[in-house]
């Protein structure tokens, strides 16, 4: 399942997901090791590969000019954007090349709190989003959010589009006007009729994926993510990277810190992915699953708290009954046509991301049930302007996260295993498992994941950020991370969920950040913030 980190203040949509296994391979190799019976790990080649295109990007920089209003929709004039080019396959840097949009504004040096005062540029920030699937073209737009605008006067602010997103060397899977179908279910224990349907529907995506995209879709890879990072970074005129990646950004950012550790000036994870390769990706995808149950009936509870606004019961049992009655009737007649059981499905998996989210929906839930649908058709019907655009984020999605591991290919593992799970999270556990069960299906080879280890001493600092009850990115992850990266630092925000919490609404997490990143600062040991206060109760139409 995508894993989505919005960034609120910011105004950007991320996703990843998840799986497993490693082990065999060659000495020296910074890779892992691989099995026997996968294709053998890349190397030295893909490593000289990435030089040589770094050095052509060094000395050919990037010319920047006005943005395409499709790629930043209402960028100002000081936000430019131009193009890299990068190796489809690093490993024959001669060969075909792919050009990544990038966007930049330029550092402010302006102290927002200080007009006399005059901030020193510090060079460029990269910023990746997640996904895999997410632009992160927007981000220059940051500097003109109050709790962005110290960074923004001491950086540049950078974001790019990564391989197959947007106009970087686009991957697509299937005719994105089918992409969109509505209404459709969402059963959390669903009959072996359905089952052999959706197995079906999943054979048939994989396909689309080798036709439409033929022979290149093999290099649409996380390691292949962290080399273009690289590659940007040269581009940029960078010495070494200062670099801000959310969700699945954590993991390459990672591989990155692991492949390239002299080349890091500072780094942020935030919302940190677990980089165990045993759990890329299929088994961090169940555990992603039961975390989202947590957060579910956290949302439940909240609900429950503010019957007085919602009317939907005083406990979470109760406002489980109706979302429940709420998914029997969509089943029986769709709202406005299109919203049925997966609309709502999909509406209320977002408030498992953003504490921001939990009044619409419970409004829209609220006022379904008492007779008004038109809140959550207007919350949870697709919207046609913007399939070419999810086609496209789902596309790179399936095929970074099935080239990137090896995935279970027998159904009756994934049966069993998300049998048993469904039965104590039935909330996202089927719907998060038909999303990846391409990769079963999967036409191109394999890789074998990058064991992430570095030592006390081998990069600088690493500043890990985790909220401690985000179900998209669980914080057993960011642990994970913490003890993979040696001297690296957390900062937990308590009994909080938000994925994605740098530049939010917390003091004392944007504190750490700025200090990390303005003056070079990190806390001593594991820092621990407050949780920032819950969402109000508003009432919606019909509520």
């Amino acid at each position: 399942m995508r894993a989505a980190a919005l960034y609120p203040a910011v105004g950007a949509l991320l996703l990843t997901t998840l799986a497993a296994a490693p082990a065999g391979g060659a000495p020296g190799s910074p890779y892992a090791p691989r099995a026997p019976h996968a294709p053998a790990a890349p190397g030295a080649a893909e490593l000289r590969g990435t030089a040589v295109a770094a050095a052509r990007a060094r000395a050919a920089g990037i010319d920047f000019g006005p943005c395409p209003a499709a790629e930043v929709p209402g960028a100002p004039a000081g936000v430019r954007c131009g193009t890299v080019s990068v190796p489809l396959d690093y490993a024959h840097p001669d060969g075909k090349q792919i050009k990544l949009t990038v966007s930049r504004a330029l550092a402010t040096q302006k102290d927002p709190h200080n007009s006399k005062r005059k901030i020193p540029r510090q060079g460029a920030l990269v910023f990746n989003p997640g996904g895999p699937g997410a632009s992160g073209m927007y981000f220059p737009l940051a500097g003109t959010v109050p709790g962005w605008q110290r960074i923004a006067a001491g950086y540049d602010l950078v974001g790019y589009a990564p391989r197959g997103v947007g106009r970087s060397a686009p991957l697509s899977c299937e005719d994105p006007e089918r992409f969109l179908k509505a209404p459709t279910a969402a059963p959390t224990h669903p009959s072996e009729a359905y089952k052999r349907e959706r197995v079906a529907q999943a054979k048939a995506y994989a396909r689309g994926c080798a036709q439409r995209s033929g022979s290149r879709l093999r290099f649409y890879t996380s390691l292949n993510n962290a080399r273009d990072l690289d590659v940007l970074r040269a581009a940029l005129g960078e010495d070494r990277l200062t670099f801000l990646g959310a969700s699945y950004g954590t993991y390459f950012g990672a591989l990155y810190a692991a492949m390239f550790p002299s080349h890091v000036r500072r780094m942020v994870l935030d919302a940190a992915v677990d980089p165990d390769p045993r759990k890329i990706w299929y088994h961090s995808n169940l555990e992603q699953s039961a975390a989202f149950e947590d957060r579910w009936a956290d949302f439940r509870e909240w609900i429950a708290l503010h019957d007085d606004v919602y009317r939907l019961g005083t406990t979470s049992t109760a406002v489980q009954r109706g979302y429940d009655t709420a998914r029997e009737r969509l089943a029986a007649k769709a709202a406005g046509g299109k919203v049925g059981p997966g609309q709502l499905q999909n509406a209320f998996l977002t408030a498992g991301y953003y504490e921001d989210y939990w009044p619409s929906r419970a409004a829209a839930l609220s006022a379904y049930l008492h007779g008004d649908p038109g809140p959550l058709v207007r919350l949870a019907a697709p919207r046609p302007e913007t399939a070419a655009e999810a086609e496209n984020s789902t596309a790179v999605y399936t095929a970074v996260e099935c080239n990137d591991a090896p995935w279970p290919t027998d159904w009756e593992v994934w049966d069993r295993d998300n049998t048993r799970l469904a039965r104590v999270a039935p909330f996202e556990t089927w719907e998060n498992a038909w999303t990846n069960l391409p990769c079963a299906y999967w036409p191109a080879p394999r890789q074998q994941p990058l064991d992430v280890r570095t030592g006390p001493g081998e990069l600088p600092p690493v500043l890990i950020l985790a909220a401690e009850r985000d179900a998209a990115a669980p914080y057993q992850g960011a642990l994970s991370m913490h003890r993979r990266l040696g001297g690296s630092v957390l900062v937990t925000e308590r009994d909080a969920g938000t994925h994605g919490i740098a530049g939010g609404p917390n003091a004392c997490v944007n504190g750490h950040l700025h200090a990390y990143l303005l003056q070079g600062r990190v806390p001593a040991r594991h820092a621990s913030c407050a949780p920032r206060r819950p969402p109000t109760a508003r009432p919606g139409k019909g509520a």
